[in-house]
C-alpha cells in the first residue's frame, strides 16, 4: 500500500457533521506514514473537544481495515491548532453547494470583532445582503446567518485561525 492509495481511501471518509466534506477537504489529516506493515495517521480536530473526532477515528479505522490494512494507528495532534486555512478550495466549494457559507478570510472575521460587517454570501441565492443572527450555529464551528434578500437562514463556517 502506498501513501497515495491511503490518501485515496481517506478521501472517502467524511466529516460526520458535514457529510459532503471528506476529512482531507477539512484539512484535519496532518500526516500519513507507512512503516513496515503499519499505517500511522495524524489528525487535528477542528477545535479541542470536537465531538466528531471519535467518530472520525472509528471511520478511518473501518475504511482502512475494509481494504485489508489491519495495522492502523491514529494520533490526535493538537499543536499547531487547526485553522480554516487548511480546508481545501474544493472543500469550500462543496460547503457552498451544500448550503453552508464557507469561511471568509481571517481579516473579514477580525473586522467583525471590531463591529464592521462581514460580507458573507448566501449559499442559496448568492446575495451578500446577509446578517448574522447569532454567533452560535448548528455546531460550535458555525454561526447562524440570514439572507435579507431570499430570507433564508443558513450556517456560516467560522474562520478559525
Amino acid at each position: 500500500m502506498t501513501q497515495l492509495q491511503i490518501l485515496n481511501i481517506l478521501q472517502q471518509v467524511t466529516d460526520p457533521e458535514i457529510p459532503v466534506l471528506s476529512i482531507l477537504d477539512m484539512g484535519i489529516v496532518r500526516a500519513v506514514e507507512i512503516r513496515n506493515e503499519s499505517v500511522f495517521i495524524s489528525i487535528t480536530p477542528t477545535y479541542s473537544g470536537c465531538p466528531a473526532m471519535n467518530e472520525i477515528e472509528k471511520n478511518i479505522q473501518e475504511a482502512l481495515h475494509s481494504r485489508g490494512i489491519p495495522n492502523v494507528t491514529i494520533k490526535s495532534v493538537l499543536s499547531p491548532a487547526w485553522t480554516t486555512d487548511w480546508m481545501t478550495e474544493e472543500g469550500k466549494k462543496k460547503l457552498m453547494e451544500y448550503g453552508i457559507a464557507p469561511p471568509l478570510s481571517p481579516t473579514a472575521d477580525k473586522k467583525a470583532l471590531m463591529g464592521e460587517t462581514r460580507q458573507v454570501i448566501c449559499p442559496n441565492c448568492k446575495s451578500n445582503h446577509t446578517q448574522m443572527l447569532t454567533p452560535f450555529g448548528s455546531t460550535a464551528c458555525k454561526a447562524l446567518f440570514k439572507c435579507l434578500d431570499c430570507l433564508e437562514p443558513f450556517d456560516y463556517f467560522k474562520c478559525l485561525r
